[in-house]
């Protein structure tokens, strides 16, 4: 039996999902969540993503590696959040609303923390522990890849 769901199935869920007209979907297998909650219009427009990702001057867009913004003392200590997919990584519902968390708040477990657009679905990324945000890893607008670490947070002791 395998233990975990693929890109490909992934795809899938979605493609079945578009087909079935559905609204919102939750899955877990084996540790493995994904929530999908479709929106009635794009949360952001095509100008909007645009404008987002030329709005930072190109130098400024490659972020630090994580070793040199995280103490290597308290490295060791945080719990990461991954991408379960591929996409483009938002912190705001919508481009008008507040992001979801800022650095330094308290994280609940099954709470949003993001949302990754992925073939016009709008996915929310939801954390699995308790503790306190210490690191955004991705720039708002911007692509992540499956596994890629979005954020780093301290558990909760």
């Amino acid at each position: 039996m395998k233990s975990k769901i693929d890109y490909k199935e992934i795809i899938k869920l979605i493609d079945l999902i578009e087909e079935r007209n559905l609204s919102n979907f939750e899955l877990e297998i084996e540790g493995f969540k994904i929530k999908i909650t479709r929106t009635q219009g794009p949360a952001f427009t095509q100008e909007q993503r645009t404008a987002n990702t030329r709005s930072v001057p190109q130098e400024s867009q490659a972020l630090p590696p994580s070793a040199e913004l995280v103490p290597s003392k308290t490295k060791d200590l945080l719990h990461y959040i991954t991408s379960p997919m591929v996409g483009t990584f938002y912190r705001a519902p919508n481009p008008s609303s507040p992001p979801f968390i800022e650095i330094g708040e308290p994280v609940k477990k099954n709470q949003t923390l993001c949302i990754i657009e992925a073939m016009k679905l709008m996915n929310e990324i939801e954390s699995d522990i308790d503790g306190v945000l210490e690191e955004i890893l991705v720039q708002n607008g911007k692509p992540v890849e499956y596994g890629q670490k979005l954020f780093a947070i301290k558990p909760l002791e």
